[in-house]
């Protein structure tokens, strides 16, 4: 079976840190992998809120998830700290990459790498739209 690989980016955008809750865990007593992807979700809407935009109003256009990959690297239990890095890779003509990084604060552990392909959206009009070219000039790789 051919393993999903993401590579983590150097262009790092934000950091933040999240912890393990209870409704975070399994039947196997740790962190489930439904968790994962809301976790992305908190660090995205983290990451937007720090720069005065949403997920409806980035750079004049919305954003909605196209596709996502988890690569599971360690196991996270109730009450861990998860140190929470975001990237951006993959500009194309209609959107982007994120990356995300969950490591264990206390062991040092990577738990997670995630990426979201975020394309540019208009919810008016209910169709994709074009990568704005301020946010391809700022965020060039």
């Amino acid at each position: 079976m051919a393993r999903i690989k993401i590579k983590i980016p150097s262009n790092k955008l934000f950091e933040t840190t999240l912890n393990v809750r209870i409704d975070d865990i399994n039947y196997g007593n740790h962190m489930s992998n439904d968790s994962v992807l809301r976790y992305a979700h908190e660090i995205r809407l983290q990451f937007l809120k720090t720069q005065n935009f949403s997920e409806m109003n980035f750079y004049q256009q919305g954003l909605i998830m196209g596709d996502a990959a988890v690569v599971y690297k360690s196991e996270a239990f109730h009450g861990d700290k998860l140190k929470a890095t975001l990237y951006i890779d993959d500009i194309t003509d209609y959107g982007f990459d994120f990356i995300y990084s969950l490591d264990n604060e206390q062991t040092n552990r990577p738990v997670a790498i995630i990426k979201t392909g975020m394309v540019f959206f208009n919810y008016t009009e209910r169709k994709i739209a074009k990568t704005p070219e301020e946010f391809r000039t700022k965020y060039a790789i």
